[in-house]
């Protein structure tokens, strides 16, 4: 029980004060029905039980302030069944369970006063003039005297999908819908939040003073309706209706815009609700559905480890094809070697799978247990003896070969991406068929692929328009400069601002360069021993320089003028993480620190001037390592403000 109660908390810390996820919803709800079977069976619950205790505490950055009545979570079931033999004769309102932040909002004269978030229950932090910017929130209403509402705050699939698409890290990007949710609207500068479109929906009405609602919970819907409020859609339902209801609303799931994690069924009459009392963390007037993850049992038939272009050798289940949400399904991701042992498996295991989100496939359970699979002691590409890493207690599978076959793809993929040589049309997809077939061997291959024009319009997914499309892209890839080319050569610890820097320290002369000592090139502003050594070194191999020469007669660079002025930002460094507004991505701000003699570089170290971040709030390692050394955090705004004013 000690150690289901840690593990749920920390999934809690993760899931609600730090937005984002170290279990599935699956594996908690697992492990939380196992630690309430042995709370009955014992009679015992351990304090810091997630059974009697909910939510995140309150983080630092935002004011606090106790609610007037505790926020408490719902009971839930997955049983159609027990939502029926739950309601007994009563009316009941069927809603979707929003999956967003919630919100207790306060009126006062017809106007917004306060905003604060559900907390742990007992305190929440103050959000007000984040909430004046949800998108479909009244800011005046016609009820004059005090109202207080509860509701959720939710970001759609849609907002979703773009903001996330405008944030060029992978690693950078939100995992779902509620973190983004969670994290905008307790932001430190409201513009960030109004930048998110938040939407607010409804739920509950706490106190409305001098109103009268006939003992209906349906009622007071309806008068928060009258009032400009979006209420989260419902239904009416009986015991006789209510399966059909969620069946219904089942249906409905593929085209929902706002996320939903199951449903909400909540007691019409008010005075029978409220006298039902509560458990210590439950009331007994509401219950929530969850829906139940469709399971399929299965045979796994063999696990394959796929060597990715980064050296990782990641592990897939294959088995028996089984039917879920719809679908075929005969394989799952099982991310890496500890869950691989985590689950104990062995070809031939009976398994279970389902679809986190109803989407991914995942394994859920191994029935048989058999622990018989074996860890690749060779890399499945190259052969090379493989090597397993731990990390944050995770154990991954690596090849380190430098020479695998896996590990060119990612070396052209940096060659031909946007800060490199930007050629159009070249997808990892693309390279790694092309490599297959054995067109690419060198860079310089890249500018011949007409060799193989006949043999490319044939490929599947190919045509003369797809063709000429590349061709074009190369082509326009032959006007460049030295240090784009530079960088795409893929020297190690060196960047498109590292390469830039040394370029304008030798005003582009390339023979000066290839012979500079370590020591001459570690005296350049920015570049420090580390840089100036993987640089000398790649340069002290044959095989780098020929590469280099072979491009040189492909490409045309551009001419650069050197004035030796000093720009209004030398001697400045920058880091830029998350989403930008006014420009179109970092690489574009990048550009224009670098065009000002600043130096922009991907970690904050002491030499960092700022930080720039449009997510102040944010608990980035970036941000927190930025606050642990006082180096000041500005948004794009500030910094535009400051800086290029």
């Amino acid at each position: 029980m000690r150690e289901l109660i840690l593990l749920l908390q920390a999934a809690s810390e993760a899931y609600y004060a730090q937005d984002r996820e170290i279990m599935s919803n699956y594996e908690y709800d697992r492990l939380y029905d196992e630690l309430t079977a042995l709370e009955e069976k014992t009679g015992t619950v351990l304090a810091g039980s997630p059974t009697v205790t909910v939510g995140y505490d309150a983080v630092e950055e935002l004011p606090k302030e106790r609610h007037k009545q505790p926020m408490l979570s719902l009971g839930k079931t997955k049983s159609r069944e027990e939502l029926a033999d739950w309601l007994k004769d009563q009316k009941g309102l069927l809603s979707w369970k929003l999956d967003g932040l919630t919100i207790v909002l306060t009126y006062q004269n017809g106007g917004l006063v306060k905003a604060v978030t559900r907390g742990n229950g007992e305190v929440g932090e103050v959000v007000t003039n984040n909430a004046l910017t949800f998108l479909n929130l009244p800011l005046r209403i016609p009820f004059q005297k005090e109202l207080i509402l509860r509701g959720e705050a939710v970001i759609t699939y849609s907002d979703f999908e773009r903001i996330n698409g405008g944030i060029a890290e992978l690693s950078a990007r939100y995992k779902n819908p509620r973190n983004l949710c969670s994290g905008s609207v307790r932001q430190l500068d409201s513009r960030i939040t109004a930048q998110r479109r938040v939407r607010f929906f409804a739920f509950a009405l706490v106190q409305a003073e001098g109103m009268d609602f006939e003992n209906s919970r349906e009622k007071q819907f309806l008068f928060l309706k009258e009032q400009g409020f979006d209420v989260v859609e419902y239904e009416t339902v009986t015991q006789k209706t209510v399966q059909d209801a969620v069946s219904d609303f089942e249906q409905r799931i593929p085209g929902q815009e706002v996320p939903s994690d199951g449903l909400v069924l909540l007691l019409d009459d008010i005075a029978y609700g409220e006298s039902l009392g509560m458990t210590a963390k439950f009331p007994r007037n509401a219950i929530a559905f969850k829906w139940a993850d469709e399971l399929a049992e299965t045979t796994l038939r063999s696990v394959e480890w796929s060597a990715s272009r980064t050296g990782l050798i990641n592990p897939v289940a294959v088995f028996d094809p089984v039917e879920l949400e719809g679908t075929t399904v005969s394989r799952a991701s099982v991310h890496n070697v500890s869950i691989v042992k985590e689950l104990k498996l062995g070809v031939g295991d009976r398994i279970t799978v389902y679809k986190a989100n109803m989407i991914i496939p995942q394994i859920a359970q191994n029935l048989t247990g058999s622990g018989a699979l074996t860890i690749p002691s060779r890399c499945p590409v190259c052969g090379h003896e493989t090597k397993i890493l731990r990390e944050n207690d995770t154990e991954t599978l690596i090849c380190p070969n430098p020479d695998c076959d896996a590990k060119k793809l990612k070396s052209f993929a940096l060659f031909v991406s946007r800060d490199a040589m930007n050629m159009d049309g070249l997808s990892e997809t693309t390279l790694e068929k092309f490599l297959a077939e054995g067109f690419l061997h060198t860079y310089a291959d890249l500018f011949h692929l007409d060799r193989y024009r006949q043999r490319i319009v044939e490929m599947e997914g190919f045509g003369e328009k797809s063709f000429q499309n590349l061709m074009n892209g190369v082509n326009r890839a032959r006007n460049t400069t030295l240090p784009r080319l530079l960088y795409a050569m893929g020297i190690p610890n060196i960047g498109i601002a590292n390469a830039r820097m040394i370029c304008r320290a030798y005003q582009n002369d390339l023979s000066r360069m290839l012979q500079a000592p370590a020591e001459e090139l570690s005296a350049i502003d920015g570049v420090g021993p580390v840089i100036a050594g993987t640089f000398h070194d790649f340069w002290q191999k044959e095989a780098n320089r020929q590469a280099l020469f072979a491009l040189l007669s492909e490409v045309e660079l551009a001419q650069e003028k050197f004035d030796g002025q000093e720009k209004p930002l030398s001697g400045k460094g920058f880091v830029i993480t998350g989403s930008l507004t006014h420009f179109v991505n970092r690489n574009a701000l990048k550009d224009r620190i670098e065009e000002l003699g600043g130096k922009v570089t991907g970690s904050v170290t002491q030499k960092t001037t700022c930080l720039i971040n449009n997510d102040l709030a944010s608990g980035s390692a970036k941000n927190r390592k930025a606050k642990e050394l006082g180096i000041e955090i500005l948004t794009e705004e500030q910094f535009m403000e400051r800086y290029l004013s």
